[in-house]
């Protein structure tokens, strides 16, 4: 994991984007506030007969599929042994590692009670499929921090003889754990499809589908490189460091492969199910799954065909947020969208205080992310001043 280029970025830290996102991260936190004072119902437009919002669709199912560059440039990088990768590596193990842990704290404020958390460590359920996810999501993200040691360790092992210690011991097996975190990803995204399979009528038959596990891990392959190509470009343009365009660009020839297969498998599984004939109904529903698809996959699929695309700096990061949205849309689709309860026919629209939180949520991300590049060796990109001639 040690990687020699990698550094803190060492420049000023409160520029005007940093006051905005403190700004949206005040809001969120009164929201935050006013949920565990007033309770879920006084902040969301959340009940007992919709009990789904955008805290799950957009914080914890999106917040999970976006994490999986960690994953992805891992088995690249390590497993693989594609070690040309390593720039991106720490950037997308450093977005997992913070995605992973904001799912988490999205899910405390969305679950009714927040202090019973703990209860599947000790009381398993080896039928359910929550419990799977559950499980799988903890241990993954213990994973996460213990392969984002070496990173702490480079730049206060010294001072902290225990960390440097620490280090030490896991870099001997840190082969073990690079290899567990691929594994426990490739289990809890599917786990997330097959969340739903329990509900054949009240998922739409666009996306309700036997395979909708396989469809959940082949779209968290799918947008793994474009989320790191999307976080990558957005933070050399705001701190003024080299693109990497180099890097970029071959990373790129991995998505027209994962992105063709997650589109063959959308739509060959739609011809072979008939649900083909939903497609120009109208509904709100139809619509929102040809905006996911076509825009979202089979656009930036033929797009990435074309190699001025991919060599261009501008056209890459254009076809990469095509992707991440459609990702992105496919979640809300599954979880919110596509999904009705039997019980109610009320449409669902969120609340100010869930849009404060989720905000709030993404904002503290964002903070926490440019605070740790600052002062922690994660990124690898040189200064423009200094790779220009």
């Amino acid at each position: 994991m040690h990687h020699e280029t990698a550094r803190p970025l060492n420049t000023p830290f409160w520029t005007p984007g940093v006051w905005v996102m403190l700004g949206f991260m005040l809001c969120g936190a009164g929201a935050v506030l006013a949920r565990y004072i007033g309770g879920i119902g006084y902040v969301s437009n959340l009940t007992h007969a919709r009990p789904w919002g955008i805290w799950i669709g957009i914080d914890v199912a999106s917040g999970v599929a976006l994490a999986a560059g960690g994953f992805t440039t891992a088995a690249l990088a390590h497993i693989f042994g594609r070690h040309e990768y390593e720039p991106v590596v720490r950037p997308a193990l450093l977005t997992a590692v913070l995605g992973y842990t904001f799912v988490v704290l999205g899910l405390m404020v969305d679950i009714g009670r927040t202090w019973a958390i703990w209860k599947p460590m000790i009381f398993w359920n080896f039928n359910s499929v929550l419990f799977e996810v559950g499980m799988c999501v903890m241990t993954y993200l213990t994973v996460l921090y213990i392969e984002f040691i070496p990173i702490a360790a480079e730049r206060f092992g010294k001072t902290i003889p225990l960390l440097g210690r620490l280090n030490g011991l896991v870099g001997k097996i840190m082969g073990v754990f690079i290899v567990a975190g691929v594994v426990l990803s490739c289990m809890h995204q599917s786990s997330l499809g097959a969340l739903l399979l329990v509900a054949p009528t009240k998922l739409h038959p666009l996306w309700y589908t036997p395979i909708l596990p396989l469809l959940f891990l082949t779209s968290a392959f799918a947008v793994g490189y474009p989320m790191v190509i999307f976080e990558t470009t957005i933070v050399t343009s705001s701190l003024r460091l080299d693109s990497e365009m180099k890097l970029l660009s071959r990373l790129s020839r991995f998505t027209v492969l994962l992105l063709g297969i997650y589109l063959a498998l959308k739509i060959g599984d739609m011809i072979f199910r008939g649900t083909y004939a939903y497609l120009l109904d109208g509904t709100t529903q139809s619509n929102a799954f040809l905006v996911e698809v076509g825009l979202g996959v089979a656009l930036p699929w033929i797009l990435l065909w074309f190699p001025m695309v991919r060599t261009s700096r501008k056209s890459l990061f254009a076809v990469s947020t095509l992707i991440v949205f459609g990702v992105l849309l496919n979640r809300i689709n599954v979880f919110l969208v596509g999904f009705s309860s039997p019980i109610t026919h009320t449409r669902y629209f969120p609340a100010i205080g869930e849009i404060l939180i989720t905000a709030g949520l993404i904002a503290s991300l964002m903070f926490i992310y440019r605070i740790v590049v600052t002062y922690l060796p994660v990124i690898s990109a040189g200064k423009l001043e200094e790779v220009r001639p």
